[in-house]
């Protein structure tokens, strides 16, 4: 049985999942957007109507091209030191900082182990002069 969180990761793209959170919820409201390395953004949104929402809170988790790789439902804004925190928990640049409850989750074809993007060697397409390595890991531009 699929949940509203399912048919808004079903998407796939974060265009679509805005314009459906506008047509059917009511709008949404941009609260943040957080990238980790080149190819990982969240972004987080507040839903006014959340209907069948088990929460009013939603971190979308996109690709470097909006593609969706998993939503996720919190009843509280989580930080993006928590949520990375969460995912990796043995990567100690990431402090053990308390993440919300997550009160609904669905993963997609995109989705992959996000701990594969801060591995010393992750893949990047800057060249080695024109990036740094990002805090926690993954690459940013100078």
């Amino acid at each position: 049985m699929t949940t509203l969180v399912d048919d808004l990761a079903a998407t796939l793209v974060l265009g679509a999942l805005l314009e459906r959170l506008t047509v059917e919820h009511g709008g949404y409201e941009l609260l943040g957007h957080h990238t980790q390395g080149e190819f990982h953004h969240d972004v987080i949104l507040r839903v006014p109507q959340r209907r069948a929402l088990p929460g009013d809170v939603l971190v979308v988790s996109t690709n470097c091209n909006g593609g969706i790789k998993e939503v996720l439902v919190f009843e509280a804004v989580p930080s993006a030191e928590a949520l990375w925190h969460h995912r990796c928990p043995t990567e100690p640049e990431f402090a053990a900082l308390p993440l919300p409850p997550i009160v609904g989750l669905s993963r997609t074809l995109h989705y992959f182990d996000p701990c594969e993007l801060l591995v010393p060697d992750a893949r990047s397409e800057l060249r080695p002069e024109h990036r740094r390595r990002q805090r926690g890991g993954g690459w940013e531009k100078v």
